[in-house]
């Protein structure tokens, strides 16, 4: 055998026997990233549907930044959080450097700008069909984006997984502000960085190929919504006929 197949089976050996090596830093990372998407899920539909239906001064311009926020690099992100949450930073009181909310924060930081994005686009299109129609029986900016959101829930239901998964392959922001600390803030990319440099390539290559899993799984997850959305509106327009009979 080579050293790459004997690093596959080794690695394959420590997923199926259940490694607590590998899996303890599986499970953080998942919590880590799930609970920041939430987070970000909340604020950035709510901000990215009222963007969506209202109009004022500056909005071209907070859309312009919105956009360029997309291409953030997760290091920059990493750093803007590391200098908040010092000693002498604005949140340096809070005590979370190094810290499981320290990396939350910074991919709340990081996921927010996709799901806004994201969510003002769906909603925008949505409401070029049906907004005169709401606003002119009286409902508001607010209650039009709800509407609006409600109605394209299984699109924004697929940006929300979207968003988990720019957030569980990210490495450089949690890097800095987690420290990659053996037991305490080691997720599955800082792991892999760690324990290819250390020379450990069987445990950098199972907590990869959880990695990959977990974002095939999201994938398969986002092509069979998308799937049963289409089924969905499919159906009214093969029922028509019938029932014009």
């Amino acid at each position: 055998m080579n050293t790459f197949s004997d690093s596959v089976l080794t690695a394959l050996n420590l997923i199926t026997s259940f490694d607590p090596a590998l899996w303890v830093v599986v499970t953080r990372s998942l919590a880590v990233s799930a609970t920041a998407c939430l987070l970000a899920y909340g604020v950035g539909v709510a901000l990215g549907a009222w963007l969506a239906v209202s109009s004022f001064k500056g909005r071209g311009l907070l859309l312009v930044a919105l956009n360029t926020l997309l291409a953030l690099p997760s290091v920059v992100v990493g750093l803007v959080v590391y200098l908040m949450l010092s000693r002498t930073g604005p949140l340096g009181f809070l005590g979370w450097m190094f810290s499981f909310q320290a990396m939350v924060l910074a991919q709340f930081i990081l996921v927010v700008p996709v799901v806004t994005a994201l969510t003002r686009q769906v909603v925008e299109d949505v409401e070029r069909q049906h907004g005169e129609q709401w606003a002119s029986l009286g409902a508001g900016p607010w209650m039009r984006s709800l509407l609006l959101a409600w109605d394209e829930r299984l699109a924004l239901l697929m940006i929300g997984v979207t968003a988990f998964g720019r957030a569980i392959s990210e490495v450089g922001a949690v890097m800095i502000v987690g420290g990659n600390i053996d037991g305490f803030t080691r997720v599955m990319t800082t792991s892999i960085a760690l324990e290819t440099s250390k020379g450990d390539l069987p445990l950098a290559l199972g907590l990869g190929i959880v990695l990959l899993g977990v974002v095939l799984l999201l994938n398969m997850g986002v092509a069979c919504l998308r799937r049963w959305g289409d089924q969905r509106h499919a159906r009214p327009a093969a029922a028509a006929p019938l029932g014009a009979i």
